[in-house]
């Protein structure tokens, strides 16, 4: 098994702000990895570390076998690299935008390319419409053309579905699904449950450490939670006075049901005990990763505090 990523013990911080502390983490080829945690954690840093536009302080190691230090420009070569925000022009069509990419990559059959990229993320009917007026979904499909012209070996999104409707995640995917099928390596980081699930692997940071990985299944089975599903009238109403019981780690509504999950399984039933009654209702259930990542973050303590 080729490792496209094979970092460790990357450090990074700025001024007093430990961002990212000794995280270790490595990728095969043609796999895509999930990379999740709460807004402040460091993910955007470390994509940027794996792909030459940052420096680490100190830690090593190699993307598509190259020194992510001493070899950065090569790895930027042949890394797509998708951001957080819309970073094309908005004044240019979308084939101008792409045909712009093309000339800073110095790529040979520049019309050809951009056309292919155009057919296959479904904007040739569009080739002409400013950027700017452009939909949330669809400017993300530029964004996705951009990243992959150059034909990158490994893909960097940093949180590509932020604010983006249901279909139009759905279609975005797909195409990657479709990408790592051909080989082509990714990292995504994300706040979707469901879209860490279509991950082949997940990787999660909480304020700059890294503290779970493996298949979401994994993640979910290594994690010690037991959760239990209530059911009957009103008590999801109940959530937070369950959620201040002792040995109760999350409490939250899904619909008119309520979740309850913890680690030490005789306190959770304590904890539930006294509704053990009519008109309610309780079954033990798996947890969910969304329980598990709450769980998570409530273990670890904000570095920015």
């Amino acid at each position: 098994m080729t490792l496209a990523i094979d970092v460790h013990g990357l450090n990074k911080s700025f001024g007093d702000k430990h961002v990212v502390q000794d995280v270790t983490i490595q990728v095969a080829e043609g796999r895509i990895c999930g990379f999740l945690g709460p807004n402040g954690s460091g993910k955007t840093t470390t994509l940027r570390m794996l792909c030459g536009l940052l420096t680490p302080d100190s830690g090593a190691g190699t993307a598509l076998g190259f020194d992510i230090i001493a070899e950065a420009d090569k790895v930027k070569r042949r890394t797509g690299y998708m951001t957080q925000r819309f970073s094309l022009y908005e004044d240019l069509t979308i084939a101008e935008n792409l045909e712009f990419t093309a000339r800073v990559y110095g790529l040979d059959r520049r019309p050809a390319r951009v056309d292919a990229a155009l057919e296959r993320l479904g904007l040739s009917a569009r080739r002409g419409q400013l950027a700017g007026t452009l939909s949330g979904g669809w400017k993300q499909r530029l964004a996705l053309a951009a990243a992959t012209l150059h034909e990158p070996r490994l893909l960097l999104l940093d949180e590509p579905t932020a604010g983006v409707d249901p279909k139009a995640r759905r279609t975005f995917w797909d195409e990657i699904h479709a990408l790592a099928g051909e080989g082509l390596t990714v990292l995504v980081s994300t706040h979707y449950m469901d879209e860490a699930e279509r991950c082949h692997e997940i990787a999660y940071i909480s304020y700059g450490r890294l503290i779970a990985r493996g298949t979401a299944e994994e993640v979910v089975a290594g994690s010690g939670l037991t959760t239990f599903r209530g059911e009957g009238p009103g008590i999801d109403r109940m959530a937070a006075e369950v959620a201040a019981s002792p040995g109760v780690e999350t409490a939250a509504p899904f619909g008119a049901a309520l979740h309850v999950s913890g680690s030490d399984r005789a306190a959770l039933e304590a904890a539930i005990a006294p509704m053990r009654r009519e008109p309610w209702r309780w079954t033990e259930v798996p947890p969910t990763l969304e329980d598990v990542f709450i769980q998570l973050m409530g273990r670890s303590e904000d570095n920015f505090r």
